[in-house]
C-alpha cells in the first residue's frame, strides 16, 4: 500500500503491521545508540536476580519500534508532515525471543487552521506474541492533503 493522505483515513479505522522477533543485538544496538547500558537490558546475569529473570528491552525501544513497524506500512511514506506528540503507557516487558507487531486505530481527526493539513489522532498498541499489550500509545501526527 503507498501513503496515505488525510483525507484517506477514517475515524475507526484499523491497521495491523506485520511481526518483528526482538534479538539480544536490537538491545544492545539501541543501548548503544543511547548510551543506556542499565544492567536490566545489558547484563543476563544481573537479571537472573531481577523479578523478570531475564534482560528487557528498554521501553523507548518498545516505542521506537512502534514507530518503525508503523512505517513498513506505507502508509506515512511522503504525507506526514510531522510527529506532534506521544502520549505513552509501558504495560509489559519486552523480552529477546519476544514477536511484536502494531495494532493502529484512528481514534479522531481534525483540520488545521492552514489549509492543505490535518491533524490524525491514532491509539497504537504494540502486541507480543502472546496477543499481550506491552505498549500503548496515543499518537498525534499532522499530515498533507492529497494534492489535486
Amino acid at each position: 500500500m503507498g501513503p496515505m493522505f488525510y483525507e484517506d483515513y477514517e475515524v475507526g479505522a484499523e491497521f495491523q503491521t506485520t511481526a518483528r522477533t526482538i534479538s539480544e543485538a536490537d538491545i544492545l544496538q539501541f543501548a548503544a545508540l543511547t548510551g543506556d547500558w542499565n544492567r536490566v537490558h545489558t547484563d543476563a546475569e544481573f537479571c537472573k536476580q531481577t523479578e523478570y529473570g531475564q534482560r528487557i528491552a528498554h521501553g523507548l525501544f518498545g516505542l521506537s519500534l512502534m514507530e518503525g513497524l508503523k512505517y513498513r506500512m506505507g502508509h506515512f511514506d511522503g504525507s506526514a508532515i510531522a510527529s506532534l506528540g506521544w502520549n505513552v503507557k509501558f504495560s509489559k516487558a519486552i523480552f529477546i525471543g519476544d514477536t511484536l507487531h502494531v495494532k493502529v486505530r484512528i481514534a479522531s481527526k481534525r483540520e488545521t487552521k492552514k489549509p492543505g493539513r490535518g491533524i490524525l489522532s491514532e491509539d497504537v498498541e504494540l502486541i507480543n506474541q502472546k496477543g499481550e499489550v506491552v505498549t500503548a500509545a496515543e499518537h498525534v501526527v499532522m499530515l498533507r492533503f492529497r494534492e489535486g
